[in-house]
């Protein structure tokens, strides 16, 4: 039951972060996203229509792509990379949903900005197999 559980709050969220993000439907996002929405990131304002207020003020371009999506109960955790915000680097992002009644309630991320080879100590890219400037 719990994998069940799991692998629908995936899907839900997946779903969820395309609807916004990436089509910019905005009536359909609200049956994703709870109507009291906790927010806990940095740069967003309270609740669902903080987020949505944030969306809506990004450029046309501006794109989520998904890396890897995993659950453990209620929380489900996507990486994956913000681009066309119309700042200087992409953003490589780790969000945590927390799932309540088969919406998004909560939410927590860690951004930072991707960097290219030349300032990757690593020498690897932060995302997929190739860097920024590679693409």
């Amino acid at each position: 039951m719990t994998e069940v559980t799991e692998d629908k709050n995936k899907a839900i969220v997946l779903e969820a972060f395309d609807t916004l993000f990436n089509k910019r439907d905005y009536d359909k996002a609200e049956k994703y996203w709870s109507a009291d929405y906790i927010q806990h990131s940095a740069h967003i304002e309270p609740g669902r229509e903080g987020l949505f207020s944030l969306i809506r003020s990004l450029p046309a371009e501006f794109r989520h792509e998904v890396d890897l999506v995993m659950a453990d109960g209620d929380m489900v955790l996507v990486r994956g990379r913000f681009t066309g915000h119309g700042l200087p680097a992409p953003w490589i992002a780790a969000d945590f949903v927390r799932m309540e009644d088969g919406v998004l309630k909560e939410h927590w991320d860690i951004i930072e900005n991707e960097v290219s080879r030349e300032a990757s100590v690593s020498g690897l890219p932060m995302y997929g197999d190739s860097f920024p400037e590679d693409r």
